[in-house]
């Protein structure tokens, strides 16, 4: 085992910028100073031996003059400093004056203060030498009968480490120990007790519970947590024994500490598969779920909650507590509400959909003017969402849900409110007998729409599904509430000249004393301007949009009353009335025409607004049967596929999850019965106990791919060359937050190196969390170097460093071997994300650094490149694959991905295929990257620029200050 590797019981902190004293001072300090003095000395030694200082000179000056100080502060010190003092010889021999140290600590453990006697314990844990604790037996037997529970407590711990270690020293420890738990009162006690059994002798510990399983919900929550691990260790090796204890854990479900009920919950999910366990086990969660202050915590459970629901038999016995389950809607943190509301759609069936639509529309209800958290508006988004897929895949539900979502259509919120309209534009296209009822409620909703987007979208829903004559009048009313007095110029130039009628010009009032800083008095004139100020509030909302100069709507506008006015002709027999609506409908368009060419907007109209005008303007005039068609019938399809093709690949994905998640079972499978099953084999699942315990360490296995260039040896990166004098390599371990390498330092020459040293420094945004320590290397020896690296954000970072030696017997500087760059992959630490198109489009408008790479590839095919695309950068792609297939010599998608840090890292790929230069002709094209923040999107290039063996030629490298609109 390295020096790295030791297990490392206390941290000390060390001033850098101190200068080491010298041996001699130190001696000095040791032996005349006063107690002050000889504990900064001593604290100095210690730092020196861990630094690799030897100091063999002190060690009899610190037993004749330290040792027997019995000041407490020297005492703990003294502790630190025989726990890391070499207290061998070289050949493997204890050294002579560790005899004294033992008769001292023999004292020291009779010693009548229970803290000293205590600590002693906790040192002689971490000592391994068994020739100097075999003299020591005796008192540390005693002090398992000691009065006070903190030396008790330690005492078994000691006595455990000891029969861990040597146990010829202690070989009845079981034995004693059994009979201390069975006569100890103290928890704290009881628990290090019974936790010694349960890796010593099992079966003693299982005697133990047997006889007080009665009583185990009065005991401490130490204790009942070592019985819930000794339940599980037992259970998970011997299947038969789970019903001798399966009451004991549902007992443990009722106690008072959070954590035995989470730790019982998930042994009893893992013991048995009884649906009355499960129950059990889910009702314990969602109770500390919701009891839990911590987010964090709740986050955790629910995680548990949904691995529960991802076993098929287990999501039955879940559907029953979807309303337990929202009870954790409570909480006011959006990530535990997005996992639940998750978790809820998940599990909700025909039984409780209406249960669910109730109390969403409840919490829907609540978010409605509240603004006390930051979070309320993307809330409000999650849970229209959900009513939305719960009112899709439970059509009946529509008709409670739509009346309260449409009140939102005039929320400030457009994020929100754009969700709402595009559930009731689904709505109404799926659900004919709902039309009356969502028509009425957007046009009584219609003129308090306050953002032009949602306004958008309402006209063109109202002149799609508008049917009836009253309707369609409806209809043309509203919109000329909208727009307020017409024609637009006209009466907007007489309000401007109107605005200052002469008896308001002026107005007197009575004078005002103001009082300045400096306390005099100044007269403040009567004479004022009344001129009231012009409020945009008082416009009517379409009149406001073609003030702010955006003719969007007004496009969209023309095409609705066109649609009503072509509607209203084939409903209408009357000439005069047809003529009559036509023509005002015209006139609304004629009107908005003249505004657009006026001065009197913000900014002009364009040219693609007029022409669409100037198109429905021709339309209305000709009325041919063909535009009738084209504008009635073919937009209302259109929807109609695009919907279609939209729950045709939410039903694929359903299913692809669905086969995911079900355990198929071949037929030729072997039949496992658990009588004939050997012990080792009765169980596939792997000690969670265990792997919870390598997670805490960092240490879970991920498992490792079929293919074996997929092996830990792909990361093995060469430091020196073979003929160096000392071999270096590393294997880079990637966890979450942290790099671990793991160099392999060979020496290959036939000298000693002493004071062998890694140097590591790095470049970007890394850090070094500590420095490696100092080794020894024999002759054509090896060991292995473990070194921590702090990953701050996603960014290509660079490790690099040097290996510096001293050659024993030689008279020379320090030898240093400069090691190869260790580069930092940004793949590693990039996952796949999804996100709705909406939300792409939003981030792409806000992310400021944008980077055009131009395509350079020999790939000739478009789906080819873009896969490779996807495998190179571990991103996902957005565009559904309907829309990427077929052939037509050009394609664009949108992809994303997400660091384990959060950032955001979008592209847009545009590539063609160039077909006047033949079948063979490369992929050209161009991607735009875009990033919120400089680091990641460099980050994200580099990964193209590995992409191609050729130089890529970079068109650009700029900053985007303003909202993008997507190629």
């Amino acid at each position: 085992m390295t020096a790295a590797e030791n297990v490392c019981y206390t941290l000390i902190n060390v001033p850098m910028d101190s200068e080491p004293p010298s041996e001699i001072s130190l001696k000095n300090d040791l032996e005349k100073g006063d107690v002050k003095l000889k504990t900064e000395a001593l604290k100095k030694v210690i730092i020196m031996i861990l630094n690799g200082e030897k100091l063999p000179g002190l060690l009899m000056t610190i037993i004749r003059f330290v040792l027997p100080l019995q000041d407490h502060t020297i005492k703990k010190l003294l502790l630190v400093f025989w726990e890391i003092v070499p207290k061998t010889t070289p050949d493997g021999r204890l050294l002579q004056e560790m005899i004294l140290v033992c008769d001292a600590y023999r004292k020291d453990l009779q010693h009548p203060n229970e803290f000293i006697r205590g600590s002693t314990l906790r040192f002689l844990c971490k000592l391994k030498e068994a020739e100097l604790l075999e003299p020591l037996m005796p008192a540390i037997r005693a002090c398992l009968e000691h009065r006070h529970s903190y030396v008790r407590r330690n005492a078994v711990l000691a006595i455990y480490t000891i029969y861990r270690n040597f146990e010829h020293l202690i070989p009845d420890a079981p034995e004693l120990i059994h009979d201390f738990l069975v006569n100890e009162k103290d928890a704290s006690c009881k628990r290090n007790a019974f936790m010694m059994l349960i890796h010593a002798d099992q079966d003693r510990a299982l005697d133990y519970l047997s006889t007080c399983i009665d009583q185990v919900q009065t005991f401490g929550d130490i204790l009942q947590l070592v019985i819930v691990e000794l339940i599980y260790k037992v259970c998970h090796a011997n299947p038969s024994e789970r019903a001798r204890f399966i009451r004991c854990i549902y007992n443990l479900l009722q106690s008072s500490s959070p954590a035995v009920k989470y730790e019982a919950a998930g042994t009893l999910v893992t013991l048995s598969s009884a649906p009355t366990a499960i129950k059990a086990a889910a009702q314990c969660y969602i109770d500390l779920i919701i009891k839990e202050s911590d987010n964090n915590v709740k986050l955790i459970v629910l995680d548990r909650l949904i691995e529960l629901k991802e076993h098929p038999s287990h999501e039955r016995v879940l559907q029953d507590l979807v309303m337990d389950i929202l009870r954790v809607l409570s909480t006011p943190d959006l990530e535990v509400r997005k996992k639940t509301l998750q978790l809820a759609l998940d599990l909700v069936s025909s039984r409780n959909v209406e249960e669910l639509v109730i109390v969403l529309k409840k919490e829907v209800i609540k978010t409605n003017n509240v603004t006390e958290h930051e979070d309320t508006d993307k809330y409000r988004q999650l849970l229209v969402r959900t009513l939305h897929s719960c009112s899709v895949r439970f059509p009946d539900m529509a008709a409670n849900v739509i009346p309260v979502l449409m009140e939102f259509l005039s929320d400030n919120n457009e994020a929100a409110a754009a969700d709402v309209l595009e559930f009731v534009r689904e709505a109404i296209q799926r659900f004919d007998n709902l039309r009356p009822l969502i028509v009425e409620k957007m046009l009584e909703v219609f003129h308090a729409i306050k953002s032009v987007k949602i306004y958008r979208g309402a006209l063109w829903i109202l002149g799609e599904y508008c049917s009836t004559k009253e309707d369609i009048q409806s209809v043309m009313t509203e919109v000329r509430r909208s727009l307020g007095e017409i024609p637009i110029v006209e009466s907007e130039i007489k309000k401007e000249a109107g605005e200052l009628k002469p008896e308001e010009e002026v107005s007197v009032g009575p004078a005002q004393k103001l009082v300045t800083e400096m306390g005099t008095y100044a007269t403040q004139s009567a004479l004022s301007s009344s001129r009231p100020a012009k409020k945009e509030e008082d416009r009517p909302p379409l009149r406001g949009f073609l003030l702010d100069g955006d003719f969007f709507v007004a496009a969209s506008l023309a095409t609705t009353l066109t649609k009503i006015a072509l509607r209203y002709v084939s409903l209408v027999q009357e000439k005069k009335k047809q003529n009559s609506f036509n023509a005002e409908a015209m006139l609304l368009m004629a009107t908005i025409l003249h505004l657009g060419k006026s001065s009197l907007p913000k900014k002009p109209i364009t040219d693609d607004d007029v022409d669409r005008i100037s198109l429905c303007l021709k339309v209305l005039s000709e009325c041919s049967p063909l535009m009738n068609d084209i504008f009635n019938k073919e937009c209302r399809q259109s929807l109609s596929h695009m919907l279609s093709a939209k729950l045709e690949e939410e039903k694929l994905s359903q299913k692809k999850e669905s086969e995911k998640r079900n355990v198929t079972i071949q037929p030729d499978d072997p039949i496992s019965f658990m009588q004939l099953t050997a012990k080792n084999e009765t169980s596939s699942k792997e000690d969670q106990f265990q792997l919870s315990l390598l997670a805490a360490m960092g240490n879970t296995q991920r498992k490792e791919a079929a293919d074996p260039l997929a092996s830990k040896l792909n990361k093995v990166t060469q430091l020196t060359g073979f003929s160096d004098p000392v071999y270096a390599e590393a294997y880079v371990h990637v966890n979450q937050y942290d790099i671990v390498l793991d160099v392999l330092v060979v020496n290959q020459t036939s000298d000693t190196l002493q004071n062998c040293t890694l140097e590591l420094a790095t470049l970007g945004d890394l850090k070094l969390v500590e420095k490696p320590s100092p080794l020894t290397l024999a002759p054509h020896d090896f060991a292995n170097i473990k070194a921590n690296v702090k990953v701050a954000s996603t960014e290509n970072g660079i490790i690099f460093g040097n290996v510096v030696y001293d050659v024993s017997g030689a008279a020379s500087d320090r030898n240093c071997v400069v090691l190869s760059d260790i580069h930092i992959d940004i793949m590693d630490y990039i996952q796949p994300a999804s996100c709705t198109d909406a939300e792409f489009r939003q981030m792409w408008a806000e992310f400021e650094w944008e980077n055009k790479v131009t395509v350079n590839t020999n790939i000739i095919d478009l789906n080819e490149y873009l896969q490779h695309i996807l495998k190179s950068t571990n991103m996902k792609c957005l565009t559904p694959e309907k829309a990427l297939s077929g052939y037509c010599g050009f394609m664009a998608a949108n992809l994303y991905a997400r660091s384990i840090f959060g950032e955001d890292a979008l592209a847009n790929v545009s590539i063609e295929k160039p077909i006047h230069l033949g079948p063979e002709a490369p992929v050209t094209g161009h991607i735009r990257i875009r990033a919120k923040s400089q680091v990641t999107g460099l980050g994200i290039l580099g990964i193209f620029r590995t992409m191609y063996q050729a130089p890529l030629k970079i068109d650009g490298f700029f900053a985007v200050f303003s909202p993008g609109v997507l190629p």
